[in-house]
């Protein structure tokens, strides 16, 4: 053997014996194969959103006349909002803030809904909530305005969501009313109350993900 191969031979590195090994290369296959795996399984899943209360069955009126309910909500994770459609302060931002959340739900089908509320149903009749849905570009296949009896209505706002619904009073423009955006669940669970502002909103949008994603119960 010469002595220029000897010095040749002398000169490997470290590293080029070892991209010569095929054991190096088998163990990097390895690992880079499994270390995604061993990742996902060890990632921290999110934590269960607390169940607030559970509602009872109810039933309105949609802004198409027809009778609309918890029943046609079953299965559906949904959020739950209450205006009027003369209210002149907080109703016009929240039915903003609504459109934007039918816009952020966009692909997700038959699996959510949006519902609102109508906390002044003797001037809000079903005519009057379509025109104020085609306001909002409300889908009528995700979206729902309901109104009905005032009775009614007082006892599903008051007893059923347990908020305010105050009266409406000669010559006064405002109905009192909460200006919560609530979470139900597929089986009329309240998951969570979200303020108007743009954090409250992506948050809520995080646990519906969340509540949309798990899984249904088996029988």
């Amino acid at each position: 053997m010469s002595t220029q191969a000897i010095a040749l031979k002398r000169d490997e590195t470290f590293i080029q014996k070892l991209v010569l090994n095929k054991t190096f290369w088998f163990i990097f296959i390895l690992f880079g194969f499994s270390y995604p795996i061993i990742k996902s399984l060890n990632r921290e899943l999110p934590n269960d959103l607390p169940v607030l209360y559970t509602l009872a069955d109810y039933q309105l009126t949609n802004g198409f006349g027809k009778p609309f309910g918890s029943n046609d909500l079953k299965g559906k994770v949904y959020v739950a909002s209450f205006v009027f459609t003369s209210c002149p302060s907080t109703c016009p931002a929240m039915m903003k803030k609504m459109q934007v959340i039918q816009k952020r739900l966009r692909g997700l089908g038959t699996k959510v809904g949006i519902v609102t509320f109508s906390v002044d149903p003797e001037t809000d009749t079903p005519p009057v909530l379509n025109k104020y849905a085609r306001r909002f570009k409300a889908n009528p296949y995700v979206w729902s305005f309901l109104t009905g009896p005032t009775a009614d209505v007082k006892d599903i706002v008051i007893n059923n969501f347990k908020v305010a619904m105050g009266e409406k009073s000669p010559g006064m423009m405002d109905i009192v009313h909460s200006e919560k955006i609530f979470l139900v669940d597929r089986d009329g669970q309240v998951r969570g109350l979200y303020s108007m502002d743009k954090q409250h909103v992506d948050q809520l949008m995080i646990d519906m993900g969340i509540l949309v994603n798990k899984p249904n119960k088996t029988i």
